[in-house]
């Protein structure tokens, strides 16, 4: 059983940066892609990043220029690096991993950002 957790989230206000860290209990080698996406009340869950094991990143239009995701295979730990953020980056972030046919999912971390 793989398990994700992940931390970082909080209370800040616009335009502030934060980091989120997921740590995997095994490789993340192992995985064929890693992502972040995020729940908003009253909304689906969406992707906000990816990162597949060939390096490919991918982004929501909404984060493209202010979100970075990034990778420590040494650490089984995938950030999702947060800039400029906006009210409407309000959500709980999950980190979610693909490793063979299987999806893995962190519980989530909470972002609240305050205008």
């Amino acid at each position: 059983q793989v398990q994700l957790l992940e931390s970082g989230g909080g209370l800040v206000q616009a335009g502030a940066s934060l980091r989120l860290s997921c740590v995997a209990s095994r490789s993340i080698s192992s995985f064929n892609s890693m992502g972040w996406y995020r729940q908003a009340p009253g909304k689906q869950r969406e992707l906000v990043a990816s990162i597949n094991s060939g390096g490919r990143i991918d982004y929501a239009d909404a984060v493209k220029g202010r979100f970075t995701i990034s990778r420590d295979n040494a650490k089984n730990t995938v950030y999702l690096e947060m800039n400029r953020l906006k009210p409407e980056d309000t959500a709980v972030y999950y980190c979610s991993g693909s490793r063979m046919t299987t999806w893995y999912w962190g519980q989530g971390t909470q972002v609240t950002v305050s205008s």
